[in-house]
């Protein structure tokens, strides 16, 4: 990943957040990553809004679209036809929770869900191409899928989006990286089981930071709370926050073996 993201079809090419307290968010994330943070003027963008790292846009924020929708981040995959892929999730098992529609002419949007639950967004580039970095720090890093039904998610977006899956395996744990023809483009692994049940299938986003353990303990002093404290892994470093609004995020430093 580059300081300038160019990002193929099918991979992961957007993220945003959906809050009960928008301007909560942004003073929280930017706070911790050192983003801007901007509201779309137009009343038509419903307050949505944008994150931008030294002037290139990283993400969304905007309000949540009901009072029961928790506080979360959702990744996108880039697609050249929306409609197709909602068509191909349905044939292949899945559901559409949200109908493509267009958005003011910057693109189009729909979320889908995989067998096991897990949600998932589609971008169709219009005027909006998706974020505008990622791998550097403060922008996005990677996408892991956490499933409760690992194998059927796998089968279906090999079906979807073309990726195939490449498995390792290590002491407690079976990991799958998916791939874009050469590209590793993001991961996945059955739920643990000592998460709670009451967890459904999700996607989880990871930002890229420098020191996975001095943003983590600055997460803690603005509001949030550590759910995996800083450890090493076969690539590189890693943790996992919740936000003040009860939002899971990753944050990851790869090891110069798994950069290259």
């Amino acid at each position: 990943m580059a300081d300038t993201a160019t990002v193929a079809i099918n991979s992961p090419g957007w993220i945003d957040y959906s809050s009960r307290d928008p301007a909560g968010a942004r003073d929280f994330y930017s706070k911790l990553f050192g983003w801007q943070a901007e509201v779309i003027p137009d009343p038509q963008a419903g307050g949505y809004g944008m994150f931008t790292l030294d002037g290139k846009q990283v993400g969304g924020v905007g309000p949540t679209q009901n009072p029961q929708q928790p506080a979360a981040w959702m990744g996108y995959i880039l697609v050249d036809d929306a409609k197709a892929i909602a068509d191909k999730t349905r044939a292949a098992g899945g559901a559409v929770i949200v109908e493509p529609m267009d958005v003011m002419g910057t693109g189009m949007f729909a979320i889908i869900a995989d067998p096991s639950g897990a949600a998932l967004g589609l971008w169709q580039p219009g005027t909006q191409g998706g974020f505008e970095v990622s791998g550097k720090a403060g922008s996005y890093a990677w996408l892991e899928l956490n499933s409760r039904d690992i194998e059927k998610a796998k089968a279906f977006y090999t079906q979807v989006f073309g990726w195939t899956e490449h498995t390792s395996e290590s002491p407690g744990m079976v990991y799958t990286e998916f791939h874009l023809g050469d590209d590793s483009i993001a991961g996945g692994m059955a739920m643990p089981e000592k998460v709670p049940s009451e967890v459904p299938s999700h996607w989880l986003v990871y930002f890229a930071v420098d020191d996975v353990d001095a943003i983590t303990k600055r997460g803690t002093e603005i509001g949030g709370a550590v759910v995996v404290e800083p450890m090493e892994f076969p690539g590189g470093r890693f943790s996992i926050l919740r936000d003040p609004q009860g939002a899971v995020v990753g944050l990851l430093k790869l090891g110069e073996s798994s950069r290259s």
